[in-house]
């Protein structure tokens, strides 16, 4: 990064700061990307949450929405799918699903009952049981990638360890070679929106790279329809479900469900295991508790994924005139579940902005959202980021950040695209 940018970014980060500190909450529009960026919006939610917990931004450039920004609120809209409906203009706050590039349907963009007949037909690859025989592929990898890195030396821990992990993983959830892992780190990133660059490709490349993913998948869709062995691979499983057997007819699907596993799979894991050496190189004392007692991993790995809440909001469209909080929502006003904030709520979580690795509800988070539309992947993640961690308390004294990390300019994925490391060991 040059002087000049890095001198901007540092001014505009500054700018923000002040904004989230001092503007009048009345109309204030949460939803600038660069509020994420910088990491201030925490200092706006949590003036919403003591304020105005369900506020009301009348003018964005996603047009008019509410802002759910308490835990207890969000759970209630998150379990009404009657009144708050998933399908009714899709679950991110942009009006467009991938800026409008190419039509998409998804199950996550879907009420009962169709919603559930396609989650339900992924659900055997993501089982417990399945979990647990894919264990020992994930740590022999995970092993191998950190084995990798140079001691002393400083490295990109996004580009050598997080986005290696969760595609390799995901490559083998969709049975196809593990060498090309990256391919789909790519398709998450203009998915979202998010490459490493920092800025997103233009509309036509993103036409052009969602119709590769789609054919590169439509190939092995066909493959695996003609394969007599019911192989428990996500795209075997879509193949061969009644429900989901025609989806290669009905391509706003196809594409829809591959991106929706795609970035599911991948980019929000890739971004808790950036989190995750963030927050105990923020809060050194929590380092120090860990290298003292292993034990605590599977306990950190919740309150990694509370900290670091990888996907910031979900949505929902009212379907009738309610109420929310003692406030009038009408029918079709976009609703905004801001899991960032309720993932802080001082009332669930006490000192929530601190990172505890021993935390007595860390488990007890809304990164994976509640009820029908609860992350089918969470044990998947959960398991990611706890080999992660165990193989590197094997490894390493400390991994030390030795620079800012660069953050995604989004206000849904909360993410990292460069965090600059070096490992040591003992």
């Amino acid at each position: 990064m040059s002087e000049a940018v890095a001198e901007s970014t540092t001014s505009e980060a500054a700018a923000l700061r002040r904004l989230a500190h001092d503007a009048p909450l009345e109309g204030f529009d949460v939803s600038d990307d660069g509020l994420f960026e910088h990491d201030v919006a925490g200092i706006v939610f949590e003036r919403m949450r003591r304020d105005d917990p369900v506020h009301y931004c009348p003018e964005s450039r996603f047009g008019p929405f509410w802002s759910v920004t308490r835990f207890e609120d969000i759970r209630t809209v998150e379990m009404d799918f009657e009144r708050f409906s998933s399908e009714r203009g899709g679950v991110t706050i942009a009006n467009e699903p991938l800026g409008g590039v190419i039509p998409i349907e998804s199950f996550i963009m879907m009420d009962p009952p169709k919603h559930d007949v396609q989650r339900r037909a992924i659900r055997p690859a993501l089982t417990p049981s399945n979990l647990r025989m894919l264990e020992p592929l994930l740590r022999e990898r995970v092993a191998a990638i950190l084995d990798s890195l140079p001691e002393g030396e400083t490295i990109d821990w996004v580009d050598r360890v997080s986005i290696e992990v969760t595609t390799q993983m995901l490559a083998t959830l969709f049975g196809i070679p593990v060498e090309d892992n990256r391919k789909l780190a790519r398709w998450s990133d203009v998915a979202t929106g998010t490459t490493q660059t920092g800025s997103a490709p233009d509309r036509e490349q993103r036409r052009r790279e969602f119709m590769e993913c789609a054919d590169y998948f439509r190939s092995l869709w066909d493959m695996r329809k003609k394969e007599e062995s019911e192989g428990h691979d996500l795209i075997s499983l879509l193949a061969r479900t009644e429900g989901t057997m025609d989806m290669a007819s009905r391509p706003a699907e196809f594409i829809g469900n591959l991106i929706l596993l795609i970035v599911g799979g991948n980019d929000t894991t890739r971004n808790s295991i950036t989190g995750g050496v963030v927050a105990l190189n923020q809060y050194p004392e929590e380092y120090a508790k860990l290298r003292s007692n292993h034990g605590l991993i599977e306990n950190m790995v919740h309150e990694i994924i509370r900290w670091q809440t990888p996907l910031a909001h979900m949505r929902r469209t009212a379907t009738e005139d309610t109420e929310i909080g003692e406030k009038k929502v009408r029918a079709g006003d976009k609703v905004i579940m801001w899991y960032l904030s309720s993932n802080r709520d001082e009332s669930v979580y006490p000192d929530g902005d601190r990172f505890i690795i021993d935390r007595h509800n860390s488990a007890h988070h809304q990164a994976f959202g509640f009820g029908r539309h609860r992350c089918v992947g969470g044990h998947l993640a959960e398991m990611q980021l706890r080999v992660v961690w165990e193989e590197v308390m094997k490894r390493f004294e400390t991994i030390e950040v030795v620079g800012t990390p660069r953050r995604v300019r989004s206000n849904f994925v909360r993410g990292f695209l460069e965090l600059p490391v070096r490992v040591h060991r003992p």
